[in-house]
């Protein structure tokens, strides 16, 4: 019996799509076309895979007006923020810009003797499995660089952003890119993992939980399959004594809240120097109180509801529970009377807490934040390093030189000094414990998706 994959819209709770997942013998058949149409694909001038790449990309800024309305359908984020073209833009044109660089040969040796060098080849088959939070970023991040280096690409997309593959799909086709180079699937867990054992893949992008992440490396053990795996986040702001207060109660909050706190980088937790701690307090929950929760199509909506009634129910038990164990909700639910018990989440600053409380250790994806109070950077440096994870810090201080220190003993992928919840293309994007391994965008991007072949060339005998 075929199995439908359902989007159930987080804004009415209505059926939005559904689609078939193919069965196992299907699914062997499309790798199979992926894995035969890509040499021909790597065989083409790297100039022209640059080329209808970014023709992609551009097709795909052409259907805005309806990806911005999909978005809203789909996961809930408000339409006044218009979807995520510009990150989209940014991070494919710096990956076309660089990429002649990125897979040039190293040349060793050029002599009359010997030329020895590094080439850079496409590993084949790249499988992208995208979560729903930001389904075109996380996407483009491997989608552009693998295309562009001279793969196939499979790309599984989260349930609740099915049309996002849909969309990518219909614009890198109408480019050009052939349609077995790069295909949108639909597949069950049973079948993912299946084609990931048979070795169907040379490399799998995942974006997603921690347990998903595990069940990847499982489904993978002993295929020598490549992986890179971003998994959970609890990442952590710390406002210093010497901080420009306003700017970090502005992009703190933002970082918390926006997209209803589903952002792999956003900030679940704050730890503030106590010389400021009352002040940034009283002003971010000014802050918070003047956010309007609501439909997401509503053009003073500025908090969208979260994207699944189950993900909502977690917050909410993390921030009942805290509050049952002694910290203080600043902020009421009924000055946000569109909080419904379900995917409408009332947004929520927790202080009196502590690292006991399951709100300040596992993630939550929510719009809620802890703050703690901090006498020092030292206790602040224990306090960020307290977590299974390490994706991103937000450091907030008028010195770099204090920042570039406090981040070397930090266990992190990246240190942001007086901004948060940003992704810079040519840095690459990692995280270390728990939040899993590899790297993409940058030039580290493109070696995730291809390997290094040695030449030694001898031009002599003797």
């Amino acid at each position: 019996m075929t199995k439908m994959i359902q989007c159930i819209s987080p804004v009415d709770g209505r059926v939005y799509a559904e689609r078939p997942a193919l069965s196992l013998p299907e699914a062997q058949e499309m790798a199979a076309r992926a894995r035969a149409a890509q040499p021909e694909w790597a065989a083409r001038p790297l100039e022209e895979r640059i080329a209808l790449v970014k023709q992609g990309i551009a097709n795909l800024n052409n259907m805005k007006d309806q990806v911005v309305e999909e978005l809203a359908w789909q996961m809930g984020r408000p339409t006044r923020f218009g979807g995520e073209f510009g990150g989209v833009n940014e991070r494919s044109d710096y990956m076309a810009s660089i990429a002649a660089e990125a897979l040039a040969p190293t040349v060793v040796e050029d002599s009359n003797r010997f030329k020895r060098y590094i080439a850079r080849e496409p590993v084949g088959v790249v499988f992208i499995i995208a979560p729903w939070n930001y389904p075109y970023l996380t996407t483009v991040n491997t989608l552009v660089p693998a295309l562009i280096a001279g793969n196939s690409v499979v790309l599984k997309h989260a349930t609740q952003t099915m049309l996002v593959g849909e969309r990518l799909a219909e614009a890198f086709h109408a480019a050009g890119v052939p349609a077995d180079v790069f295909q949108n699937v639909y597949l069950t867990h049973e079948v993912t993992e299946d084609l990931i054992g048979a070795r169907a893949f040379n490399f799998v992008n995942f974006t997603g939980s921690v347990g998903g992440g595990a069940n990847i490396e499982r489904a993978a053990a002993g295929t020598f399959t490549g992986l890179g795996l971003e998994l959970g986040g609890k990442d952590p702001g710390y406002v210093m004594d010497d901080a420009d207060l306003d700017a970090a109660v502005d992009s703190l909050m933002d970082g918390a809240m926006f997209n209803a706190g589903q952002c792999c980088c956003g900030i679940e937790r704050i730890y503030v120097h106590e010389s400021l701690y009352d002040a940034f307090v009283e002003k971010a929950v000014a802050w918070v109180k003047a956010l309007k929760l609501g439909n997401p199509f509503e053009p003073d909506s500025t908090l969208g509801p979260m994207a699944n009634k189950r993900f909502a129910a977690v917050v909410r038990s993390q921030i009942e529970e805290a509050v049952a164990e002694g910290a203080k909700p600043l902020i009421d639910p009924a000055l946000f009377p569109a909080d419904d018990g379900g995917t409408y989440l009332a947004p929520q600053i927790l202080v009196n807490v502590n690292h006991e409380m399951r709100v300040m250790r596992e993630e939550s994806f929510g719009p809620v934040v802890g703050i703690m109070k901090v006498a020092d950077d030292d206790e602040a440096i224990a306090a960020m390093n307290d977590s299974p994870y390490g994706l991103t810090c937000s450091l907030w201080t008028s010195d770099p030189e204090r920042a570039a220190e406090i981040g070397t003993q930090l266990q992190t992928g990246t240190i942001y000094m007086n901004r948060c919840d940003y992704l810079d293309p040519a840095l690459c994007w990692t995280g270390c414990k728990d939040t899993g391994r590899g790297g993409s965008l940058s030039v580290l991007g493109y070696y995730s998706v291809t390997r290094p072949k040695s030449y030694h060339l001898k031009k002599v005998t003797k």
